[in-house]
């Protein structure tokens, strides 16, 4: 076969330095490079955005290699292919005419493929005598041969920024979550901090987020993502480190210290390891005995006085203002999420705010309020806990420390409703009496 001698597009098709520049690369092929066509077109595909090529110039690339008989391309070989374009948009899955002309010129373009436009335009071959082709005009495909380490390089690249781009779009995600997350952790735990400094910062670097962004971009906004995340993350740990030890609600022990006696025996009804091993039989006839009906609201509230101080106002006239003012104890006792999360799974939502409340009134003669209230819970789940000892435990030491006068004939001694309260629960005082009188001496 000679040599092409078409350098020049027919038609109205301009000349330009591009086409030049690829039929000078195609020349520059090496003599003995042999290449795949299929891999090449695979490197070609990866680094189409670089080439500037489209997805539908790749796919007229991909029906022109199809038209090729051989696999492998060699630099001495025929490399021009020349389908009509009925073939090429019949092999092209139909694409219209129009279409298919205006992405066989990006594929020119690109350089990809060479023009060997025959004097009329056509596309034909011209054999011998001895059916060797001498001359053919259509497509060169020499740029394959001659640019696939290009290309294969071009892919490598490609592959390596994508990488990139994944791992700090990845990054970047990972640290907007942490700090979200432990914004909120030190909000709800109490941490002491410029908690809303941090929110704001951290509105701000989002808001510098496109819905596009090239990885330089992702990656500064993450170098500053990640000076936050570890201001709030020092902060953190601080606190953490200057809290009482004692406090860890996942210590083996979860150790109860309370000096008071009548809370704890009254409360805690043989919480002693003796007792949970082998069921304490008069503590389970106490929790027997007790009464089924709910606790009043009001004789909650005269046993824990202190719920008053953390309610909107001082008043508490529903048990969802209770359990509201629990929500704010919470984090003051140093109780985690989970354990009053637990707490309300096992008790519900009114039983855990009543024990709460009890808790919070004796704050300063308990060690760990979270790790009594895990045992107190774990106690309810075998049957072997209720809220009314522990009320009543309140009431009876704020009887002995009001050091009542003696009440009138057929009065119980040491009960004064003056002294109670003025919630007008004490309708429930004939109940009050009975549960007192039941108590152990």
């Amino acid at each position: 076969m000679t040599h092409p001698l078409s350098t020049t597009p027919f038609g109205r098709r301009p000349m330009t330095l591009g086409m030049i520049s690829s039929q000078l690369a195609a020349k520059a092929k090496p003599e003995t490079a042999i290449v795949h066509k299929w891999h090449v077109f695979q490197h070609i595909k990866e680094a189409r955005q670089v080439l500037g090529a489209t997805d539908r110039a790749l796919t007229i690339l991909h029906a022109l290699l199809s038209f090729h008989p051989e696999t492998a391309l060699e630099p001495d070989g025929e490399l021009i292919v020349w389908p009509s374009n009925e073939q090429l948009m019949a092999r092209a899955n139909g694409m219209p005419p129009t279409t298919l002309r205006r992405h066989l010129a990006v594929l020119v373009d690109c350089g990809l493929i060479i023009r060997r436009d025959s004097p009329n335009g056509k596309r034909y071959a011209r054999k011998g005598h001895g059916g060797e082709i001498e001359q053919a005009y259509g497509f060169d495909l020499a740029p394959i041969v001659a640019r696939a380490e290009e290309y294969k390089s071009l892919a490598g690249a490609v592959q390596v920024e994508k990488k990139a781009f994944r791992v700090a779009k990845e990054r970047l995600t990972i640290l907007r979550r942490d700090i979200v997350k432990m914004i909120e952790a030190g909000l709800e735990e109490g941490v002491p901090g410029n908690w809303k400094r941090f929110q704001q910062a951290y509105q701000e670097i989002v808001g510098r987020i496109p819905r596009t962004a090239p990885r330089q971009l992702l990656e500064s906004l993450s170098g500053e993502m990640e000076k936050l995340w570890r201001e709030i993350r020092e902060l953190l740990e601080t606190f953490a480190k200057t809290q009482n030890p004692d406090a860890n609600e996942s210590h083996s022990g979860r150790h109860i210290q309370n000096s008071n006696p009548d809370l704890s025996s009254e409360s805690e009804l043989g919480l002693a390891k003796k007792d949970e091993a082998g069921g304490n039989a008069a503590a389970n006839h106490n929790l027997r005995s007790l009464p089924k009906r709910e606790l009043p609201l009001g004789i909650v509230l005269d046993a824990c006085p202190n719920m008053r101080w953390l309610s909107k106002g001082s008043e508490i006239r529903h048990w969802k203002d209770l359990l509201a003012a629990a929500e704010l104890a919470r984090p003051m006792l140093g109780i985690s999420p989970s354990a009053w999360r637990e707490a309300r799974e096992v008790l519900g939502d009114q039983q855990a705010a009543i024990t709460l409340a009890a808790i919070h009134q004796k704050a300063d003669q308990i060690n760990s309020a979270g790790g009594y209230l895990r045992s107190l819970t774990d106690r309810a789940k075998d049957g072997k806990f209720s809220v009314w000892p522990m009320i009543m435990a309140l009431l009876r030491a704020k009887l002995d420390g009001s050091k009542p006068t003696p009440p009138p004939a057929g009065g119980p001694a040491g009960f004064e409703p003056g002294k109670l309260g003025q919630t007008g629960a004490y309708q429930a005082s004939a109940e009050l009496r009975a549960s007192l009188a039941r108590r152990p001496k």
